[in-house]
């Protein structure tokens, strides 16, 4: 009797040993077990973009969607998952997935700059790209993922009305009171205050008269007559006028959507 329970104990013991060193190859070293802390929920060691959470009592291994990095429970765009440049959460550590691209979109998952303009980018929500646009004379930059000031953004193609002072002024045609102000390289039409007018020469609204333009009776219209209206070609003041009245409604947020992870790859 004294034999049979020794040996129950020892094969109950062998069984143990079994299934925890089942629990422990799942793990990798030095991995913490996301069962054994409050939130349920750890990031992986080796891989920024792959996170453990305790299942049924069982960890298990899953990857951020496809251009997010784990960022920490309640945490990042989507359930824990951020965008990689927003802090160091991938420091020391690689991703564990390529990209994968979609038209406008390097990953599924980001916020891209424009192939053609420096004022547009592209925000990518599971494949799908929306553009967006920077308003206040802003220029999308890639460095910092955001809208920054022109002088801040380097490389950006220019507008050949822009080409010899990427931040000057330009006169409009023989318009006296409207020019065009360049911001990083793409021209912005504005107007002269009431009872001033551009001067050609020190390209810059003034008191007339100048040589060109005399002393206005009433302010002009802002939207004048046609004149000289287009900068290469016509529809580029339409165009211009479209961007003012997206700005004035403002870059719509990131849509955020439900849980959308998936269960990792070995």
């Amino acid at each position: 009797m004294v034999q049979y329970w020794k040996s129950s104990v020892v094969f109950a013991t062998t069984i143990l040993m079994v299934c925890s060193g089942a629990l422990a190859q799942q793990l990798k070293p030095n991995q913490e077990d996301p069962c054994k802390v409050k939130g349920r929920v750890v990031g992986d060691v080796t891989y920024c973009d792959r996170y453990w959470e305790c299942v049924n009592n069982q960890p298990e291994l899953y990857d951020c969607p496809n251009g997010l990095v784990f960022a920490g429970k309640h945490r990042g765009v989507t359930e824990g998952c951020d965008y990689p440049w927003r802090a160091n959460y991938c420091e020391d550590k690689q991703m564990a997935n390529g990209p994968i691209s979609t038209e406008h979109c390097d990953w599924l998952y980001g916020i891209f700059g424009h192939e053609t303009s420096c004022t547009r980018y592209w925000t990518c929500w599971n494949g799908t790209a929306t553009e967006q646009l920077c308003i206040g004379g802003l220029l999308y930059n890639e460095n910092a993922h955001s809208c920054d000031w022109p002088e801040n953004v380097d490389g950006c193609q220019k507008h050949p009305l822009c080409n010899d002072d990427p931040n000057g002024n330009v006169p409009l045609g023989k318009s006296c009171n409207r020019y065009w102000q360049c911001q990083g390289g793409y021209p912005r039409l504005q107007r002269c205050p009431a009872m001033l007018v551009f001067d050609r020469h020190s390209l810059r609204c003034v008191v007339p008269p100048t040589e060109e333009c005399d002393i206005p009776t009433t302010p002009a219209p802002f939207d004048g007559d046609g004149e000289n209206n287009n900068v290469s070609g016509g529809g580029q003041l339409a165009k211009d006028e479209q961007e003012r009245k997206l700005a004035n409604e403002g870059v719509p947020p990131l849509p955020l959507q439900g849980k959308n992870f998936q269960r990792a790859r070995n």
